[in-house]
Formats: C-alpha cells, structure tokens, sequence
C-alpha cells in the first residue's frame, strides 16, 4: 500500500489504529539497534554481560519514569542487540477537559516514552560509540490479559537462556 502524504511516500505506522497508547495499560515493547548490531555486550553461559554501552541502556531504562511520572516498568532484559520490557502506564483517572476528546498529549503515550529512552541513551552513548544507532521502529505488544502477561514475562526472562535461538540473534 502506497501512502502519500505531501506527495512523498510514507511508511504506515505498526501502531494499532484501534488503540490510544496514551491510556492505562500494559505495553510489551522491543527495540532493536540498528542493523541489530550488538553494542549491548554478551550472552555467556546464558547470562547477559553487559558492556559499556550496555550499562547505560540499563540505567536510561531504570530512569524512564523519573521523566515520565505515570510510567512503571516491570520486566526487562537488555540483550546484545535489542531489549524487551514491559512498561505500564499508569494515569491517574481524571475527567477529560472535554467531553468526547479522546486525543491525549503526544508527550504522554507510549511512542514518546521510547523516543525519550532512545534519545537519552543515544546521547549518552556518542562520547563512547561514535556510530551506535538505534532501529528506526520499535515493537510493541499491548497486553491484555494475565495469561498474555505471564507468557511475555516469561519470554523477556528466559530470553537470554535461548539467545542462540532468538531471531535477533547473531554470533560476533
């Protein structure tokens, strides 16, 4: 399907269009380096060792909700290429201003958490890693329910016993 949009071409979003990511609820996201190469360190005997660049994808994941106060994080793992995690958004129920309007500021959703991630880390990382990038897009999953939750739980904290498996995966 070719979108235009001021005559150019442009890529549709992998968003749901069904969904507002600025509500209440569970998000599994992955986000992956660009061309997945691995900056984040490496699986040994099935554990991940973090390297420099590593540490500070952990630490910018651990600060996301001193930058966004209704985020909590849940489960998340960095592997050598990308990271899983699970990020909830949690709002505090309020009346909206007007009645009808469903539209949520484009600073408290789902997509501006992981640009302020990325960018947080990108930034960090360039005094390190001139050439570090991160994929243009990022995954996400919107979890429904305890079974769906439970599944991806498990999922992000056995990732790195199955690394040799993951379509991620690549041996440098």
């Amino acid at each position: 399907m070719n979108d235009l949009f001021l005559n150019k071409y442009r890529i549709p979003s992998t968003r749901a269009s069904w969904w507002d990511y600025g509500q209440n609820g569970f998000y599994f996201v992955t986000i992956c380096t660009h061309n997945q190469k691995c900056y984040f360190g490496e699986i040994i005997e099935s554990e991940m060792q973090l390297s420099p660049i590593g540490q500070i994808a952990w630490q910018c994941w651990a600060d996301i909700p001193q930058h966004f106060s209704f985020v909590k994080l849940d489960v998340f793992v960095i592997m050598p290429n990308h990271i899983h995690g699970i990020i909830i958004i949690d709002k505090e129920q309020t009346l909206p201003s007007e009645p009808g309007n469903k539209f949520q500021p484009q600073s408290e959703n789902l997509a501006s958490i992981i640009r302020g991630y990325k960018s947080g880390v990108s930034k960090q990382v360039k005094h390190i890693a001139i050439d570090f990038k991160w994929q243009a897009r990022f995954h996400d999953h919107i979890i429904r329910n305890d079974k769906n939750y439970a599944r991806i739980a498990n999922y992000i904290i056995n990732n790195p016993i199955h690394w040799t498996k993951d379509k991620f995966y690549k041996s440098e």
